[in-house]
C-alpha cells in the first residue's frame, strides 16, 4: 500500500438518481460540489473512478425490486448514464448490479490506494455499502466519506449511514 496513492470514488451520480424514477433535489444540488472535486482531485493526479448501478428489464423480479419496486438504473437508459455536467471522461467505471461493488474493492486493493475517498449517493445505500467493502478488503487504507458531496435518500438515513460508516473507522470529512 503507498500513502501517497489516492483514489476517488464517485458513487451512482446517475440520471436516475438526480432527476429521474429516484431523484431528489439533495441529489442534484451535489452535482456542482461533486464535479470541483473531481476536478480538484485529478488535476493533483489522484486516480477518479465511478460507480454505476446497473439493473436490467428484470429487474422487478430481483429481491432489490421487490423491496424497492421503482425500476432505475435500466443497462442502457438515459437514466443509467452517469450525468454529463460530470468530467468522467477516460475514467474507470464500475458496473454494479447492487449497492457494492466487490470489482471495486478488490480494484482498490490491487492496486495499493492508500486513501480513498467517496463522494456520491445514495448514502445510506450505495456509499456506505461501498465505503464498507473497501474498508474489508484496504484495511490498512484511510478510507473516508465527504458529507458535503453525499446525500441520501431522506435527511435521517444519510446521519444515520455516517455514524454507522465512523463506527466501522471510515472518516466522515
Amino acid at each position: 500500500m503507498n500513502r501517497e496513492k489516492k483514489l476517488l470514488v464517485v458513487v451512482d451520480m446517475q440520471r436516475d438518481f438526480l432527476t429521474g424514477a429516484l431523484g431528489s433535489k439533495a441529489a442534484q444540488s451535489l452535482l456542482p460540489r461533486v464535479r470541483a472535486r473531481i476536478e480538484v482531485a485529478a488535476a493533483a493526479g489522484e486516480t477518479v473512478v465511478f460507480t454505476r448501478d446497473t439493473h436490467d428489464y428484470g429487474y422487478m423480479q430481483t429481491q432489490e425490486g421487490r423491496r424497492l419496486p421503482v425500476p432505475h438504473c435500466i443497462r442502457g437508459t438515459e437514466g443509467w448514464d452517469i450525468d454529463p455536467f460530470l468530467p468522467s471522461a477516460g475514467c474507470r467505471v464500475f458496473d454494479k448490479p447492487t449497492f457494492g461493488s466487490c470489482a471495486l474493492a478488490a480494484y482498490a486493493a490491487e492496486e495499493g490506494f492508500g486513501a480513498i475517498e467517496f463522494v456520491g449517493v445514495c448514502t445510506d445505500m450505495c456509499v456506505l455499502s461501498n465505503a464498507v467493502l473497501c474498508k474489508a478488503f484496504c484495511p490498512e487504507a484511510e478510507i473516508s466519506v465527504r458529507v458535503d458531496c453525499c446525500a441520501g435518500v431522506t435527511p435521517q438515513r444519510h446521519e444515520t449511514a455516517l455514524q454507522a460508516m465512523q463506527a466501522c473507522q471510515i472518516d466522515v470529512v
